[in-house]
């Protein structure tokens, strides 16, 4: 019963929060459980539960892996209707084989491909094994690029499919790992709609919210900087949006690599802030001036979201388009201290916004401490 009513709330929380293909993997996870509980319980002794384990050991694996290429288009429109029906119009099929008793179709599909005893130590076709390979090579690369949740708990159900197929004769092996893909889903979710509320989206790091939530718990010494883009408006309006999202970009991912224990916030706009908890102003300048040295020696070569894929044509286009020239950005810093006159973060913080703009209306480029001359 376990797994049924995990999936089921796994189910729940991936309609909420549109997240189709979580969905799918559910679905199909589920129906496997379900045609193993009630053929499987011999083993593999049966035909009917020969006929269940080769289906599944091919509409699993394949459909990872479909489901591992595809990009997220929620449950409700078009895209997402096609998708279901996909995969509900295999599951028909399946069940037409099961119902007249036909293994043709299965036992060709899991046909050995390659002629060996390592092979035939497990129930795990090689077929599938391949799939499921592939499935987890491509998702685990997704992991690594956008550290998504969601992205680790399909990476999961690979090993739990692998496992479970590999596996059909081990007692309770079903219900455990099929109640562990639903948990799993359920706590990526979860995890998933926290980065949403806390974290932006564009740059990656953490949003005013976390920033926010922060601040309550700070104690009594810390340091806070307010780093601004400079000129950012006039690069947007020479180069336009798209590379202004750049440029944010390439802060971000300098502001992340921030020394001195620094912890990095998206503020808003072209601004982002910088904590360092237990340091004081002057502990953190060399930091940021590191930092801000960093973000005025990177070279950004411009580009365009439309440039084509071909690197050669990518390279002309933007030599028509931009001259063939690398940009850099510079940012301005302000930094203040808790204590003294300050009473609360929001005021150290609005300390900070001021020495950045004592940095604006000194030149740019340059860090200030508040109070300094």
């Amino acid at each position: 019963m376990a797994p049924y009513l995990l999936a089921m709330v796994a189910v729940a929380s991936a309609y909420h929060f549109k997240r189709g293909r979580t969905c799918l993997v559910l679905l199909l996870s589920t129906s496997a459980y379900y045609y193993a509980s009630r053929y499987g319980s011999p083993g593999l002794a049966t035909p009917e539960s020969v006929l269940v384990h080769q289906a599944f050991a091919v509409l699993l694996p394949f459909n990872l892996l479909i489901i591992s290429l595809m990009s997220e288009k929620g449950i409700i429109g078009s895209a997402g209707r096609m998708r279901m029906a996909f995969v509900v119009f295999q599951l028909v099929i399946f069940w037409i084989t099961l119902q007249q008793g036909s293994q043709t179709l299965w036992a060709v599909l899991t046909r050995p491909i390659v002629q060996s005893r390592l092979f035939e130590v497990h129930h795990l076709p090689q077929i599938s094994l391949l799939l499921l390979l592939l499935a987890a090579g491509i998702i685990a690369r997704r992991t690594w690029q956008r550290q998504s949740p969601l992205d680790g708990a399909f990476f999961g159900a690979a090993i739990a499919f692998g496992l479970l197929l590999a596996q059909p004769d081990t007692p309770y092996i079903a219900p455990v790992f099929n109640s562990a893909i639903g948990l799993i889903f359920i706590l990526a979710i979860i995890q998933d709609s926290h980065n949403m509320a806390f974290r932006d989206d564009m740059t990656g790091l953490p949003s005013r919210r976390a920033l926010n939530e922060l601040l309550r718990g700070l104690g009594s010494r810390y340091a806070i900087a307010m780093v601004d883009v400079d000129h950012f408006k006039r690069f947007n309006d020479t180069y336009g949006h798209d590379v202004g999202d750049q440029v944010l970009k390439v802060v971000a991912s300098r502001l992340m690599a921030v020394s001195g224990g620094g912890r990095p916030f998206r503020y808003g706009g072209e601004e982002f802030t910088v904590i360092f908890p237990g340091k004081t102003a002057k502990d953190a300048a060399p930091h940021l001036e590191k930092l801000r040295k960093s973000i005025e020696e990177y070279k950004m070569a411009l580009r365009s979201d439309e440039r084509p894929k071909d690197d050669v044509k990518g390279q002309v286009s933007r030599t028509k388009q931009y001259g063939g020239r690398d940009v850099s950005v510079t940012v301005s810093i302000g930094v203040a201290e808790s204590g003294g006159r300050y009473a609360s973060a929001e005021e150290v913080i609005k300390a900070s916004d001021t020495a950045l703009y004592r940095a604006k209306n000194g030149g740019r480029n340059q860090v200030c401490l508040a109070g300094q001359r």
